[in-house]
């Protein structure tokens, strides 16, 4: 079975108010850099999965793409028109944490901003 959760919209910048606890959250900004990133795809069947696997320097890592399957026990949230999905293992990792996407002379890419991570590596890539 398939959990469907509805999320209110906030603003990038905006104090987290609507910030969930017990799912996952994504930003307006990343948001819309997905629904750019599906527009340039040319499909609407595809959702962003958002998993942690067991890998990297700190045991941990997670793994965002899109996928057009949703499985038994996935959580799919919907985040201003774009689905997202987190298998049920995954879930307890990511509870609390907001997914953003930078744009910035330094970086580009989306990051996620865990409370249940008490360590990273020191290249990014992992947590535990």
């Amino acid at each position: 079975m398939t959990e469907q959760v509805e999320t209110a919209p906030k603003t990038s910048g905006e104090p987290v108010a609507g910030h969930r606890t017990d799912s996952i959250n994504v930003s307006p900004t990343a948001a819309a850099k997905v629904k750019s990133l599906l527009e340039q795809e040319g499909r609407d069947d595809l959702a962003l999965r958002i998993a942690v696997q067991p890998g990297g320097c700190s045991g941990l890592r997670y793994q965002l793409f899109f996928d057009e399957r949703t499985l038994d026990g996935d959580v799919v949230t919907d985040f201003d028109g774009v689905n997202v999905v987190c298998d049920r293992m995954s879930v307890p990792y990511l509870n609390g944490a907001t997914i953003d996407f930078v744009d910035t002379i330094e970086k580009q890419g989306f990051t996620i901003d865990n409370p249940n991570a008490t360590g990273s590596c020191a290249c990014g890539d992992s947590f535990h």
